[in-house]
């Protein structure tokens, strides 16, 4: 075995490595302690039950009204809603994030081409007969680096933009689900509309029938000018209501064509039929598996999983970095001679870079990724209690909306007989006008409140459909998935 020769620097050099070796163990250990104030709510803490639901909505849960008109709206909707489109982009630039994250752990590899005249120093350590003269030099070459990630940053980093690109996507499937909504709810405000046209339409025709009946009534001396003067004043404000009604219907059809991505034309659409829509039956309870059901909370649980990563990389950033670091090329002065037998040179090691004083630059990075990770936590609480707050809404609503009906209709046949029974008695002479009038006004406000509360009905199991997710799915973090 040959020892090398002992000498002043080679010694030197042999009792820095250890020295060196030790601040670089003693410095990894210096991490702060920078523990978050947030804590994530498990589904026990709020109250859910952990047996699943016994019905979830279909993906395609628009389908199940039955209204092929409304289908087909709602899939135009999908296909050209600029708004959509936009979250669709911020997925794309968040995938991009992944591949550039991913490719940055790789080895690097470039080439460089370099070509310089210049006049070389005459009193500097460049001796004769470089020094003092103007010369070309070249280099060209060829060099790598790969960065070994023993201590976890670069996977850190790329499990963090996986992270956001899961919630990303997420965020789509809630812009998905939350278009569809919007187009039915818009679809059944229309159907609503065009039932209260036509009430009022139908009023305004029984009381031009009920003035034609009057003017015979008076010319046959049974009734007098009063009674004439009463059933005129009926028609303005009918037309009145239709007016408004019609107005309504206008604004109504923009709004829709405005969610489908129309253009500036009216929107070609079928009159559609309240009565012809099906109810969709959801039977369902809030339970854990709301968690991975909704999009918005996925999104958020997501956001919770890449600051955590965050965190991971910002401690990481603690540790050395180590790389291995290699060129190959030619150099030489004169570019005649750049790719001369001589003129090669090529070099390859390791490179150690450890932070030892930066001014607490690392610290502030990891108390900063600390407090994104809290308000990411605390965000997600909130999503997750504005969720479990929407369902119980919609469920109560639905409750009690289905009673209103039976009140409702149970009061509308009541209004009919008084109705029938008062038109009865003024034919006979035995009831004055008023009467018939009065009983008509309850009529026509018991059939508008049926109207108003199928549309009501409706538009209730939009917002349950929506607030149970839409059909969506999702499987979250596998480690830190709550139970």
């Amino acid at each position: 075995m040959t020892l090398l020769p002992s000498h002043p620097h080679v010694t030197t050099i042999r009792c820095l490595v250890p020295a060196l070796l030790a601040l670089a163990l003693s410095a990894c250990a210096n991490i702060p302690d920078t523990p978050g104030s947030a804590n994530l709510r498990t589904a026990q803490s709020l109250g859910l039950s952990e047996a699943p639901s016994s019905a979830q909505p279909s993906s395609q849960w628009w389908t199940e009204f039955g209204d092929p008109q409304l289908t087909q709206l709602i899939g135009q909707a999908l296909a050209s809603n600029p708004s959509l489109k936009i979250t669709q982009a911020r997925l794309a630039r968040a995938q991009t994030g992944v591949s550039a994250t991913d490719a940055s752990s790789g080895p690097q590899i470039s080439a460089g081409l370099d070509a310089t005249r210049q006049k070389f120093t005459a009193t500097g350590m460049i001796p004769p007969p470089l020094a003092g003269s103007i010369r070309e030099t070249g280099t060209a070459q060829l060099a790598g680096s790969w960065e070994l990630d023993f201590f976890g940053k670069n996977h850190a980093a790329l499990e963090a933009a996986l992270g956001q690109v899961r919630a990303a996507q997420a965020d789509a499937d809630a812009a998905r689900t939350l278009l569809a909504s919007s187009v039915a709810r818009s679809y059944f405000q229309l159907a609503r509309l065009y039932a209260q046209l036509a009430l009022s339409q139908r009023q305004l025709t029984q009381r031009t029938q009920m003035l034609a009946l009057v003017k015979k009534r008076l010319d046959a001396g049974l009734d007098t000018q009063l009674e004439l003067r009463q059933s005129q004043g009926n028609l303005p404000d009918a037309r009145l209501q239709i007016e408004v009604l019609q107005e309504q219907i206008a604004i109504n059809r923009h709004a829709l064509a405005a969610l489908i991505g129309g253009q500036n034309k009216p929107l070609e659409l079928t009159e559609p039929a309240q009565e012809a829509i099906k109810q969709i039956a959801i039977n369902s309870s809030i339970s854990a598996d709301l968690l991975g059901r909704r999009a918005d909370i996925a999104a958020a649980r997501w956001r919770v999983e890449a600051y955590s990563q965050e965190v991971a990389g910002a401690k990481s950033q603690f540790y050395p970095n180590i790389n291995l670091v290699a060129f190959a090329g030619f150099s030489s002065i004169g570019l005649d001679r750049l790719t001369d037998a001589g003129s090669e040179q090529w070099g390859v090691g390791p490179a150690l870079r450890l932070p030892l004083f930066d001014g607490g630059r690392l610290r502030a990075n990891l108390l900063g990724k600390t407090a994104e990770l809290d308000a990411a936590i605390e965000s997600y609480n909130a999503t997750l209690i504005e969720a479990i707050r929407d369902v119980a809404d919609q469920l109560a609503s639905t409750k009690a909306i289905a009673q209103q009906q039976l009140e409702q209709r149970a009061a509308q046949e009541a209004a009919e007989r008084s109705y029938d029974i008062a038109r009865q008695r003024y034919l006979a002479g035995l009831t004055p006008l008023l009467t018939v009038l009065a009983t008509e006004t309850a009529v026509l406000n018991q059939r508008r409140q049926g109207v108003d509360l199928a549309a009501r009905a409706l538009e209730t199991q939009v917002l349950l459909v929506r607030a149970l997710g839409g059909g969506y799915l999702a499987k979250l973090p596998g480690a830190t998935a709550l139970k």
